[in-house]
């Protein structure tokens, strides 16, 4: 069973800056995929960054150059590292794995909200 806990969310001003952390609990050993979602409030969950276990990133275009995804293996975390932050980035952010037997885990999500 693995748990994911997300942290590092809160209320930024449009153009600042925060960092999201997500720390996994159990093993993760052979995982395929880890990434961040988020949904904001009468929208559908959306994809936000991806990375896979050999490294390779995929981003939404809506934060292409803006959002960076890594991964701590050691700490098993995962990082979204967020700049020039818009209202409209404005969601609750889950993290999640996808493990190879195609098992999905989603962590309780932690709010972002950039407003002035």
């Amino acid at each position: 069973q693995v748990q994911l806990v997300e942290s590092g969310g809160g209320l930024v001003q449009p153009g600042g800056s925060l960092r999201l952390s997500c720390a996994a609990s159990g093993s993760i050993f052979g995982f395929y995929r880890m990434g961040w979602y988020r949904q904001a409030p009468g929208k559908q969950r959306e994809l936000v960054a991806t990375i896979t276990s050999t490294g390779s990133t995929n981003y939404a275009d809506s934060v292409m150059g803006r959002f960076t995804i890594s991964r701590e293996n050691v700490k098993k975390t995962l990082n979204l590292q967020m700049n020039s932050l818009k209202p409209e980035d404005t969601a609750v952010y889950y993290c999640t794995i996808l493990m190879a037997n195609m098992q999905n885990y989603w962590g309780q999500g932690t709010q972002v909200t950039v407003s002035s």
